[in-house]
């Protein structure tokens, strides 16, 4: 029979955390023996035994011992020995209890590791923060950062092995690692299908059913589909150079083209709506709206919709759907209708209005948001 402590962390541990952990925490927080758990499991006991060790030697990673220390806690405040002052101590520490259940897992994962996929990329995390952030080499010495991740979501990555430190420290940099890439895959093939499927099921549904589907459908819509690839465009056009060397992007212009898409991506995650960005770009152009400050999901439409709006037509949709979309320019050109290789010299045209807007309705630097 398993002690208090064990059913107790048993039920609070999420499905999405792997089995060795699993057994690891029963055994270590909850007290099971390893025979015991042998027998549940199925298993010999050196098998479990040797998964038990496995997980011992992985806390050495920073991410990973924070995860374990994090499943564990509920645990932790059942053992009658510890102290008070202990237990105070321990909810004092930025590792807290907020443990990510799978649907937030998944959503951060599809984010984080497209943006870890890209050349160049990292996830650095500096000792006792409760953030990590995704940055990425310019290729000039330089860097830019793409994303920030928070604690709990970066401990999970590395505990399912999706990323993995080399070298820990007082900074460490995480890489994505060939399972990181193959559960990126089927991880966007999932909220693909998921998409689909929810689209043809509701429709020829009324009210706000219909709603859901709609926007279910453009989520779906192959310009807006996530593809597992090695960096956005905009990175791979960072790198091109003019006859005289000079980058054919400056930083300053792909920061601005990171901020849009930082933005888009920001805007999604509110209430749904029905918002067609390709519609709004072709409905006209009104007058513009002065950017709201806030990170919240309005805040970033707003600052979307005014961004595109200085855009207007043509920059707008060049911009969109390279930065936003992650579409290519030979995709993007066939879709207006412009002339072989003309769609890089638009988007730069697009990237340095868009810089020209943020330094004036955000002020000097109009860096990322995160």
């Amino acid at each position: 029979m398993f002690c208090r402590a064990d059913r107790d962390l048993s039920d609070r541990i999420p499905s999405w955390v792997p089995e060795d952990a699993r057994l690891y925490l029963a055994h270590t927080e909850g007290g099971a023996a390893i025979r015991q758990l042998a027998r549940e499991a199925g298993r010999h006991a050196s098998t479990v035994l040797r998964q038990v060790r496995r997980i011992e030697t992985l806390r050495d990673d920073p991410l990973v011992d924070g995860a374990l220390r994090r499943l564990g806690r509920p645990a932790e405040g059942l053992r009658a020995d510890q102290s008070r002052k202990e237990t105070e101590r321990m909810q004092q520490q930025p590792v807290g209890n907020q443990v990510p259940d799978a649907a937030t897992l998944a959503r951060e994962a599809r984010r984080v590791l497209r943006r870890m996929c890209e050349t160049g990329a990292v996830l650095a995390v500096a000792a006792e923060m409760d953030k990590a952030v995704v940055v990425r080499d310019t290729g000039d010495g330089g860097s830019t950062r793409t994303a920030v991740v928070d604690a709990e979501i970066a401990q999970a990555l590395a505990l399912k092995g999706w990323i993995a430190c080399d070298a820990p420290g007082r900074i460490s940099r995480y890489h994505i690692t060939g399972a990181g890439r193959g559960a990126l895959s089927k991880l966007l093939a999932e909220h693909e299908t998921r998409l689909r499927g929810f689209s043809e099921a509701q429709a020829g549904f009324d009210s706000g059913q219909a709603a859901e589907a709609a926007m279910a459908a453009e989520d779906a819509d192959p310009r807006r589909r996530r593809h597992v690839i090695a960096e956005s465009p905009l990175a791979a056009l960072a790198r091109r150079r003019d006859r005289d060397g000079t980058p054919f992007l400056a930083e300053d212009l792909v920061r601005a083209g990171e901020r849009l898409r930082e933005d888009f991506e920001l805007a999604q995650m509110g209430p749904r709506t029905t918002q067609n960005w390709d519609r709004f770009l072709t409905a006209g152009i009104e007058g513009g709206l002065a950017p709201q400050p806030g990170h919240g999901p309005e805040a970033a439409r707003t600052r979307l919709t005014a961004a595109l709006r200085e855009l207007g037509p043509g920059l707008g949709d060049v911009a969109l759907h390279c930065c936003c979309y992650l579409e290519g320019l030979e995709t993007t050109e066939k879709r207006m209708g412009w002339a072989a290789r003309s769609g890089k010299v638009v988007l730069r045209i697009a990237l340095q209005r868009l810089h020209r807007h943020y330094e004036v309705a955000i002020g000097p630097g109009g860096g990322l948001i995160g």
